[in-house]
């Protein structure tokens, strides 16, 4: 009588009593549909906003930055600005201004939480899953916009309380709030790509910061471009912040010409998000 093996009975044979059976191979990403990245995102961002309760200090940016920032504007530079006594009227010029702003600010600490993310292990085990690798930084960019509408409430709030007025409607209030998100969320794609680029926190936070000074203070958010020399106007007239600025003290305001504004708003967080967005998902995919 021949004896027959299988091809399957091998390891069993040659396998050492008592050892662990081998673990099976992690499920590779695959073909995942649009609802399953969904429900991933949706786990993803619950995650990261847990996070966040179980730290509330995280918030501590968001919630004092716009208190110090308008404080300090209006009180230290608004006199120097719109002349002495006339606070108000910068308030309503500085508050829709500094919504771009805010988004920027928020941004930046994407990149730096990506990084540490990485450091503590967090995206090598969100890696081994089977799971949609864009879907772990749509969560993170989820939970920061969700961020950036506390900051901007608050920054609305102070502006309430120093005399800001909404002279349009509340619909052109949130039109101004929705803008400024998106443009916010295209703008975390770079940060989340610096930050898995950079090998350190510090250094997203270093290269972050020389983007962020020239393209706040050489922008229409603090001061009007006409009384800057002709070259800043020339940058400020291409700064994506200044048209951002600009429609939404527009909207707030309801005076000038806005479509313009809001169209290369929409162009620049088209085409940010457009550009880097494949680039860090595929730079997540590679980094070690």
């Amino acid at each position: 009588m021949s004896t027959t093996t299988t091809a399957h009975s091998a390891p069993a044979r040659d396998a050492a009593p008592g050892s662990p059976a081998p673990k099976a191979p992690v499920p590779s990403e695959g073909r995942i549909g649009l609802r399953g990245n969904l429900r991933h995102i949706g786990a993803l961002a619950r995650r990261n906003a847990l996070a966040i309760k179980a730290d509330p200090e995280s918030m501590f940016d968001a919630v004092l930055m716009p208190i110090i920032f308008i404080l300090l504007f209006v009180y230290v530079f608004g006199g120097a600005i719109a002349g002495k006594g006339n606070n108000g009227d910068y308030v309503q010029y500085l508050v829709p201004g500094m919504m771009a702003m805010m988004g920027m600010n928020i941004a930046m600490a994407v990149g730096t939480g990506v990084n540490d993310d990485f450091k503590k292990g967090v995206m090598d085990r969100f890696r081994s899953m089977p799971i949609a690798r864009s879907s772990v930084l749509i969560a993170k960019i989820v939970v920061e916009v969700g961020r950036m509408l506390v900051a901007t409430g608050i920054l609305l709030g102070m502006g309430f309380l120093l005399g800001l007025t909404i002279k349009t409607s509340v619909l052109h209030l949130f039109a101004a709030i929705g803008l400024s998100m998106v443009f916010g969320a295209s703008l975390m794609w770079i940060f989340i790509l610096l930050g898995l680029t950079m090998k350190t926190a510090q250094a997203v936070q270093g290269v972050a910061m020389l983007v962020l000074m020239p393209l706040q203070f050489g922008s229409s958010i603090f001061a009007p471009p006409t009384t800057m020399p002709g070259w800043l106007q020339s940058f400020t007239d291409y700064n994506p912040l200044s048209n951002l600025a600009d429609a939404a003290r527009v909207l707030i305001n309801g005076h000038g010409p806005l479509a313009h504004s809001v169209w290369m708003t929409l162009a620049w967080s088209v085409a940010i998000t457009a550009v880097t967005a494949p680039l860090a998902v595929a730079k997540f995919r590679k980094k070690t």
